[in-house]
């Protein structure tokens, strides 16, 4: 949804984000994302390691808890207040070349795994959390997004995205590359919000 050169209201994004409450999604291969791209759809990936230990890992789970992952100069998540629960709708919005841009998406999973916890390993070792969305009805794209931090065997902590997508409106297929310069802006600038929420203190 392209809302050219005025930033919409709270209002008006509370109204939005009701009527894609019912929409339905602009894909079919919801949930896949755990297996990387569907055919057709391009694949984005990056991992960003944050740090090592659990009190890293807890920061991160945190930041994940309210959406700083989104926290750019230009980029915003309406609402960071929204709970990771499954069936939740949030928004991105976006500025790009003097336009803002809504999307709707909705949560698809909440991603929670202790896999080290209670087999003698370091506190928390092998534990994920995250989550993933995907692209509803009128969003630009279709496609799916996942955002999970790994604390592994070794007691270095990961964040990580995952994302297909392909065009899902004639203004994206016609930006296309532009498009692409985006998704690959904001896997580097998400990553790097990351790093500032989690990332180990600097020392004094």
């Amino acid at each position: 949804m392209l809302l050219w050169t005025k930033k919409p209201t709270p209002r008006f994004i509370d109204e939005f984000l009701a009527a894609q409450a019912t929409t339905t999604f602009s894909y079919t291969q919801v949930g896949t994302s755990s297996l990387g791209a569907p055919s057709g759809f391009v694949l984005d990936e990056i991992h960003t390691r944050l740090g090592s230990g659990a009190a890293t890992f807890e920061r991160a789970q945190a930041a994940l808890v309210a959406w700083r992952q989104f926290e750019l100069d230009w980029v915003e998540l309406c609402w960071p207040e929204t709970p990771l629960e499954r069936g939740r709708t949030v928004a991105v919005l976006a500025r790009v070349l003097g336009m803002w841009w809504l999307n709707a998406c909705r949560v698809i999973e909440v991603i929670d795994i202790a896999h080290g916890l209670g087999h003698g390993s370091h506190h928390g070792v092998g534990r994920q959390f995250g989550v993933v969305y995907g692209t509803l009805a009128d969003h630009a794209e279709r496609g799916e997004e996942r955002f999970w931090v790994t604390h592994n065997e070794d007691d270095s902590v990961w964040f990580s995205i995952r994302a297909f997508s392909r065009p899902n409106q004639w203004l994206s297929r016609l930006g296309y590359p532009l498009v692409r310069r985006v998704q690959k802006r904001f896997a580097r600038e998400s990553s790097a919000a990351m790093l500032r929420h989690a990332g180990a203190p600097a020392e004094k």
